[in-house]
């Protein structure tokens, strides 16, 4: 007992000494910053986060204190906020997990504290309606709280960070949940607002919980050539050392490696091996410019800096990004220009000042830190241009009441576009827009009126239609008519969450109109021909009109697509058919007199219990006994060997997704509690289709040889084959039976050998 109580005692020890280490690390980290050392108000937020946590503690082991401490250390130390923010991140847990209310914060640490604490805690409730998802829901909170303080999401995204870097410990279908909305909303997220160093480390993390085989793979990759980059880095900066030394620069110079959810990404995207991937290496300079607070001296000497690089080795004519005259809506300012180096590779050459490239790091919060060191800034500060103008966007879309969860986090995914065009106005103007948007895109960032009446556009002179898409450097004039009307056609041609937010508006707008107008048209109509207004007459007509609910009717009357004619008249004059029969007449009478016997109907097959009961928290295993229950997604045609995920539909039906699947993209972020693990365990029993796309040069029997390879070397059965030929080169499709993705690499192996073939690729 006495041994027990010592090993209770020294575990309580241990946490102790955990806690303080950990607070203690906090404080330093705050009091090496420019902020006002308020550590009072930070040691009282701890100390109450502390005793209201008691007792809890998170599935890794640790005491539960651990994690808003952590949260706290990341807001300080690696985004660099001050001391509202850190009381903030330690007490944001406690309204949601423990008997505190708002109103008890308020009392203790103010006002601002406890508004930015409600922010972060989770809610549930009506904004989506009863069916709503809890994790959208949260999120909207989270934005409309965000509209208000700035800091409410920086300190979410470090809650995010956080709970990545610990995720180990959570089971796998709530790792798929929370990589999968991490890298679909809080890695855009971190990009908008600037924090690139945070959103690289939360694509990684997601991308090793969500595909661990090839994360492991590339890691390793990485790794063996990482000696080869670091000499090819010495090589190249040598020359550039020298000058920037004789020209008296103080600077760093660094290699940046590609991250690995980066390659993967690219292998994905642009369909190449890792060996094809050339970018690998990109060369950073960051300098001690001779007067910080004055842009055109950092300007000037980035140019110089940009000159001395380009009088050693040849710059790449169309890879040069000016973002210092025109920064990014992140804020990021910069010059890239792409070098070629001795031994032939293009090299990627980023050259920032100091202040630059701490903004490039920690987004946002690092301007205020320059303006006066303190973070207590009201977010609708008139000198963050840029930051207001995405807030007001976010408002727009929160102001829109969006008619699904589904339709709100892909409205808001749009808004966290990652690649950016500078587009000309007619006078001159700079206007920063999404890379892939439209003419009409541009017309409703002018003003939605613009946008409304939007029928084309002058893109360099020239005229196009409100579909076109621009590119970087384009000079835009809109061209209106005030008879032009939005369409439902133009949601297929917006791209940007603003235009696609106001048309969605104008659309349910015009929709009820004509609704409202529909129901006075049919009225006086049935008025006209004698017909009480009923529900017989209403479900008549969407009957004879094949429409299924009321509304649409209603609409189609108002908008003239459906047109009430004598053919109605004589549908709703037709008896109904109550569906009773008459009886035998005088058959009944006669007890002995039996009818002919009828023909036996047909039963209707029983169906197979395509129902497969699971338990979500353990990881289902797909064998040759119940993959016959479950539904592969059709859009992504997952086979044996892809990593997969499972959700469970309303209807109880288990879907498996790949998971890089774009629908269970979204289902991760709308519904995750539904994820399930799944896992292969076919054992090569069974058949699945998988598509592969081909190029090449065109050569004759360049289809019999690759018959040859697929039915005779690799003995694999072909159900479809689709090759066309233009200018000497071809594409085409093949339809394979395989059982599992390693038969298709094998596959796509051979494929690659046969002469003329220059590319083989998995599209389904």
């Amino acid at each position: 007992m006495e041994e027990d109580n010592n090993s209770i005692l020294t575990q309580a020890q241990k946490d102790e000494e955990m806690v303080q280490t950990a607070f203690q690390r906090l404080i330093e980290t705050y009091l090496a910053s420019p902020h006002r050392k308020k550590t009072d108000l930070i040691s009282k937020a701890f100390n109450f986060a502390r005793k209201a946590h008691e007792g809890v503690r998170r599935l890794s082991g640790e005491p539960y204190i651990m994690h808003p401490l952590a949260v706290a250390q990341i807001v300080c130390g690696e985004i660099g906020l001050g001391s509202t923010s850190i009381c903030a991140a330690l007490l944001h847990d406690v309204v949601e997990d423990t008997e505190y209310t708002v109103e008890d914060l308020s009392n203790v640490f103010g006002p601002k504290i406890a508004q930015i604490v409600d922010g972060l805690t989770k809610i549930s409730g009506g904004i989506f309606g009863d069916k709503a998802s809890a994790q959208a829901e949260s999120f909207k909170k989270l934005l409309l709280t965000m509209s208000d303080d700035i800091r409410v999401i920086l300190i979410k995204i470090s809650d995010r960070l956080h709970n990545m870097r610990t995720l180990g410990s959570q089971p796998p279908h709530k790792q798929y949940k929370i990589a999968g909305e991490t890298l679909y909303i809080y890695a855009p997220l971190a990009h908008r607002l600037g924090l690139n160093r945070i959103k690289e480390e939360l694509e990684d993390l997601s991308f090793e919980y969500e595909h661990p085989q090839a994360h492991a793979e590339i890691s390793q990759r990485l790794d063996e050539i990482r000696p080869h980059l670091d000499e090819a880095f010495k090589t190249f900066i040598q020359p550039i050392r020298e000058k920037l030394d004789k020209l008296g620069f103080t600077y760093d110079i660094k290699a940046r490696v590609k991250r690995p959810y980066s390659v993967w990404n690219k292998m994905q995207t642009k369909h190449v091996a890792f060996e094809e991937i050339y970018d690998l290496l990109a060369v950073r300079i960051i300098f001690d410019s001779r007067d910080p607070n004055d842009k055109d001296i950092e300007n000037a000497d980035c140019m110089q800096i940009y000159s001395a690089c380009t009088s050693i080795y040849k710059a790449h004519p169309d890879r040069f990004r000016d973002w210092l005259s025109n920064p990014k809506s992140n804020g990021y300012r910069a010059l890239h220009t792409t070098l070629m180096s001795p031994v032939g590779r293009w090299v990627e050459v980023q050259i920032r000042s100091r202040v630059m490239d701490d903004i490039a790091e920690r987004g946002f919060a690092a301007h205020w830190r320059y303006k006066d060191g303190e973070d207590d800034i009201d977010a609708t500060d008139t000198k963050e241009t840029e930051l207001n103008k995405w807030l007001l966007t976010i408002k727009e879309i929160l102001d829109d009441p969006q008619p699904s969860a589904m339709d709100f986090l892909s409205t808001i995914k749009l808004n966290l576009y990652s690649s950016e065009i500078l587009v000309i106005t007619p006078k001159g103007d700079f206007k920063t827009m999404p890379a892939g948007c439209t003419a009409l895109d541009f017309a409703f960032s002018i003003h939605s009126v613009v946008g409304t009446h939007c029928m084309g556009a002058k893109v360099n002179h020239q005229l196009v239609p409100i579909n076109h898409r621009l590119s970087s450097g384009d000079q835009v004039e809109i061209l209106t008519s005030k008879d032009m009307r939005v369409e439902p056609s133009w949601m297929n041609i917006a791209t940007t969450a603003k235009a696609r937010g106001k048309i969605a508006t104008i659309l349910r707008r015009q929709r009820r109109e004509q609704q409202k107008r529909g129901e006075e048209l049919l009225a006086q109509w049935c008025a006209d021909h004698d017909f009480e207004q009923n529900s017989y007459v209403l479900d008549r007509l969407c009957m004879h009109h094949l429409v299924e609910l009321r509304e649409d009717l209603y609409a189609g009357i108002g908008a003239g697509t459906i047109v009430l004619t004598d053919d109605d008249v004589e549908s709703l004059q037709q008896k109904p058919d109550t569906g009773k029969r008459r009886g035998r007449g005088w058959k009944r009478f006669v007890p002995f007199y039996k009818s002919k016997p009828q023909e036996p109907q047909e039963q209707p097959a029983a169906q197979p219990a395509d129902t497969l009961v699971v338990d979500r928290k353990k990881p289902l295993y797909l064998n040759e006994e119940n993959i016959n229950r479950v539904v592969m997604c059709p859009h992504c045609h997952p086979i044996p060997g892809d990593e997969v995920l499972g959700y469970i539909d309303e209807q109880n039906r288990v879907i498996i997704h790949k998971r890089r699947c774009d629908t269970a993209d979204r289902l991760k972020n709308v519904d995750g509690n539904r994820i399930l693990a799944v896992f292969w365990d076919t054992h090569k029993q069974l058949n699945f289709s998988a598509t592969l796309h081909l190029e090449g040069i065109d050569r004759v029997g360049i289809i019999k040889s690759l018959i040859d390879i697929i039915t005779g070397q690799l003995n694999v059965n072909v159900h479809q084959l689709s090759i066309a030929a233009n200018d000497g080169i071809f594409q085409g499709d093949i339809e394979l039976s395989v059982h599992d993705t390693e038969d298709l690499n094998a596959i796509i192996k051979g494929l690659k050998k046969v002469d003329g073939i220059e590319d083989v690729m998995r599209i389904s």
